[in-house]
């Protein structure tokens, strides 16, 4: 059964202007790391399709929630390392995006990069690894926000969005392109 909210509760907001960001907070905390190949072949980045969780079946980076002390880098290290069995070097902020779905949860995501790794990929109970050229991101196949931001990470770009769920239908976004001197959020 669904949970009922007041009828303020960013779960009933029909846009994200219904919702009062400056109170918002989130159900849970998280972060997506893409880790990229560079080559005279073209650029390529390491993708997974989600085998449990948040997303299954869905084409995503690795990333998870943080754990309890964690800073989010330290989070999406340890979530590459359990999803993929590498580990990301120097990863650096890309951005954030505040989630609200209509089931009343939602979350606070930061998306970090890096440009390489030790180990080899490897498939585990929770993710399948898949290089991917950057200039053939298989959006079809991902959360539907990821077609508005993706291309401006892959730019070099900073960003921040906001956007709102239902299920896994996007009902309304908004993303905002950040100085490119803006640091991690936290």
């Amino acid at each position: 059964m669904k949970p009922t909210y007041p009828a303020t509760h960013p779960a009933n907001a029909v846009d994200l202007a219904a919702i009062d960001w400056s109170s918002w907070q989130p159900v849970d905390r998280a972060t997506l790391l893409f880790v990229f190949e560079r080559g005279a072949a073209g650029d390529r980045v390491l993708l997974i399709e989600k085998k449990r969780g948040l997303g299954e079946g869905l084409i995503n980076a690795p990333g998870g929630r943080l754990d309890p002390g964690e800073t989010a880098v330290e989070a999406a290290i340890r979530e590459v390392q359990e999803e993929l069995r590498i580990t990301p070097l120097a990863p650096y902020w890309c951005g954030e995006h505040y989630f609200q779905f209509r089931d009343g949860y939602s979350m606070h995501v930061h998306v970090y990069a890096s440009d390489s790794y030790e180990g080899t990929p490897t498939e585990t109970p929770e993710a399948v690894p898949r290089w991917t050229p950057c200039d053939a991101i298989p959006y079809e196949r991902m959360w539907a926000d990821d077609a508005h931001w993706i291309p401006l990470l892959l730019a070099g770009e900073r960003f921040s969005g906001r956007y709102l769920f239902d299920g896994q239908a996007m009902v309304d976004f908004a993303i905002e392109v950040l100085d490119p001197d803006a640091s991690a959020r936290g």
